[in-house]
């Protein structure tokens, strides 16, 4: 096994748009939830990633074992007014962190996670954010994360 990582390109899009979905069904289902029927995130990902790399304001790293991608990341950035916590107003937004379940347990999601927090970095920002699965609040709280009781959504 010889993993190396490298940046997402469109040649790997549906691929990574696959792993995204299949992240996203593991996390929503392991909270006893049922995927909604009718749900097809394929084409509104793709049209996301599509414009989002373009402008450059998403960002992934893959882990590859040979010409398999085995792990994911994802960085979107976004801006807001500044504040004292974030005085660039600049953020990135974490998400599509997934191994591989054969892979997982060997440092790969953290050095994802490396790659993609030094790519919010070079980006400007001064804070990341993600809301965590279950699984991966070990992950981020090891990386240095913490948590921030006042994050609220309101879903229209």
């Amino acid at each position: 096994m010889d993993i190396c990582y490298k940046k997402l390109t469109t040649d790997e899009l549906d691929t990574f748009i696959d792993m995204r979905i299949t992240q996203l069904t593991e996390e929503y289902t392991s909270t006893g939830r049922t995927v909604p029927e009718g749900v097809d995130l394929k084409g509104a990902l793709k049209d996301y990633y599509d414009r989002h790399l373009a402008d450059g304001t998403f960002v992934s790293w893959l882990a590859m074992d040979g010409d398999k991608i085995i792990g994911t990341s994802g960085m979107s950035f976004v801006e807001k007014p500044p504040y004292f916590g974030c005085p660039t107003g600049r953020l990135g937004l974490l998400s599509s962190m997934y191994t591989d379940p054969g892979y997982r347990r060997m440092r790969i999601a953290t050095e994802l996670l490396h790659r993609v927090i030094e790519e919010a970095r070079v980006y400007g920002c001064g804070a990341v954010h993600i809301t965590a699965s279950d699984m991966g609040v070990k992950l981020y709280t090891a990386y240095g994360f913490r948590h921030n009781g006042n994050f609220m959504q309101y879903t229209l």
